[in-house]
């Protein structure tokens, strides 16, 4: 081997063996990073987490309390009354619209069709406040019918039902 072939492989050796030890340190530096990279967490863990930490009741005491309370009473009681369906509406007709027709315009599930008096009529005839009860609570018929609590929308008021129900014996008579 020449003077300059031995020059070659000495400086590609070093080359190579250099490549290598910068190799080793990139990976061993990933592998740090990586191991120091915070665990993702999911959100809604943490709010359960929160929620079965937090204490079962509240304690209020004095004026203060008693602001926090009744704050917290109001709240709540707007909360509620963002939850009623369709606005608030007693139009009977609105709410049929909305929930009722998918049931009773095809007659699922043994629903009495709107406006149809033979199907109506043994309803009809066991009075309107047995109807709303029915529609408020649930009904299951000896014929297999069936009726979902408030039609199935549980953020129906009573009121609400009961104008819808009212509107809908209105059609069958």
């Amino acid at each position: 081997m020449t003077k300059s072939d031995q020059g070659f492989l000495k400086q590609f050796s070093i080359l190579i063996v250099g490549l290598c030890l910068l190799t080793l340190v990139l990976i061993i530096t990933a592998v740090t990073i990586y191991h120091r990279e915070p665990a993702e967490t999911d959100p809604a863990a943490s709010k359960d987490a929160t929620a079965r930490l937090a204490p079962v009741g509240a304690v209020y005491a004095g004026d203060t309390g008693r602001a926090a309370m009744e704050a917290a009473q109001a709240a709540a009681a707007k909360a509620a009354a963002a939850q009623v369906a369709y606005g608030g509406t007693t139009d009977g007709k609105t709410i049929y619209d909305n929930l009722c027709h998918s049931c009773h315009t095809a007659g699922v599930a043994g629903a009495p069709k709107l406006g149809d008096k033979a199907m109506w009529a043994p309803r009809i005839a066991e009075g309107l406040d047995t109807l709303i009860k029915h529609a408020t609570e649930g009904y299951h018929g000896p014929d297999g019918n069936f009726m979902p609590p408030k039609g199935g929308n549980p953020a129906l008021t009573d009121a609400q039902v009961k104008a819808a129900v009212t509107w809908i014996v209105g059609q069958a008579k």
